[in-house]
């Protein structure tokens, strides 16, 4: 019994990181609305395996590689006729230690968690301008509220996420281009499992005001909120999904 946004339905949507995870889960729920979605990933197998199940277009990207973003971005503006809503999702939450940390492992963290959201959003606003506004929606987390441990960079870019946003959110308004976060709590994927034993999602699950596992829907279901015109005056700002851990 999901909640149905007309207003969603046409919409062209891009979606970062779209072949695994939270971003499957944001590919499967736009296009369920009749969106239009487009999406990227750096890995190709599982990229082509969601768009073969969704329709959704798949562009190949290394993220990092800012010539390559333009291009795709071009592509996908060409490809869905516009641009209506951006979901920044795509990072790579890598454990690293403070001492291990390089000037080279700075900026590649930084390329892969925080330096792409500009970027896509950079590309996308003109196509927004011209289709009378639009919404971008930016991909937090909640370890650096928590400040988990052995993810000091991963958690300083999502920190960054937040400043960004609200400084998006104040240039692109008088455009009605609107520019939000939502903040995860611990999501249920498979990358994740990786990270978690059963023990370890069970204290998590502890930790929350409500017992279950968030799943990449639970993502999905605000997203599609506050891409939606139901959320037309929603902006600036970051919204929680986390089931009260914190």
């Amino acid at each position: 019994m999901a909640a149905v946004y007309p207003s969603l339905r046409g919409k062209r949507v891009f979606v970062s990181g779209g072949a695994s995870g939270i971003g499957e889960g944001l590919v499967e729920a736009f296009a369920a609305q009749g969106a239009q979605v487009a999406f990227c990933d750096i890995a190709e197998e599982a990229g082509r395996a969601v768009a073969e199940r969704t329709g959704a277009p798949f562009f190949p990207c290394d993220l990092t590689e800012l010539d390559d973003l333009q291009a795709m971005m071009a592509g996908i503006e060409a490809a869905l006729g516009g641009i209506d809503v951006v979901v920044n999702n795509a990072a790579r939450d890598d454990r690293h230690s403070v001492a291990d940390v390089t000037p080279a492992y700075w900026d590649k963290c930084m390329a892969v968690n925080l330096r792409h959201l500009f970027f896509v959003a950079q590309a996308a606003i003109p196509a927004m301008k011209r289709a009378g506004g639009g919404a971008i929606i930016n991909l937090g987390s909640i370890s650096w509220h928590l400040g988990l441990p052995d993810l000091v960079l991963y958690q300083t870019a999502k920190a960054a996420i937040e400043g960004m946003t609200r400084g998006l959110a104040r240039e692109l308004g008088r455009d009605n281009i609107r520019v939000t976060a939502i903040v995860p709590g611990n999501v249920k994927t498979a990358r994740q499992e990786q990270w978690y034993t059963p023990e370890g999602e069970a204290q998590i699950v502890a930790a929350q005001c409500l017992d279950g596992r968030l799943l990449p829907a639970d993502v999905a279901a605000l997203a599609l909120f506050l891409a939606s015109d139901d959320a037309r005056l929603i902006t600036g700002h970051e919204y929680w999904v986390d089931a009260g851990w914190r």
